[in-house]
């Protein structure tokens, strides 16, 4: 079930705009290649991903995607892309597919899969 509710989700953004579409899809494949153990549900609208515990969310909004990290606030915000001023969550706003690189998303992947296996 889970499967096909992520599949609906995709399909659902792919209709809508297949830019936003491409991106999600891009940073699910990065997600889901970072550990074995790394599960993905829809939930709050998005794609959950955990690795026991939950460490990300993607979500695809109007005019951009958005990275979330629920407990972003403690990462070391190197590259000064984290967004949000709340006690705990963080999040990377993509516009293009370029922005994975430029953003440096994969380094704050394996933060977020780290903490969420330290917790």
């Amino acid at each position: 079930m889970p499967a096909e509710r992520v599949s609906r989700l995709l399909e659902d953004i792919r209709l809508l705009d297949q830019e936003r579409f491409e991106l999600v899809y891009a940073l699910r494949e990065i997600i889901l290649g970072l550990d074995s153990s790394v599960a993905e549900e829809v939930k709050y609208g998005g794609i959950l991903f955990s690795a026991g515990k939950p460490f990300c969310g993607v979500f695809s909004y109007a005019r951009h995607v958005s990275l979330e990290f629920g407990a972003g606030a403690s990462f070391p915000d190197e590259f000064k892309v984290l967004e949000g001023e709340g006690k705990l969550r963080r999040h990377i706003k993509l516009l293009v597919a370029e922005d994975i690189t430029a953003k440096h998303v994969c380094e704050y992947l394996r933060l977020a899969l780290k903490a969420s296996a330290a917790a």
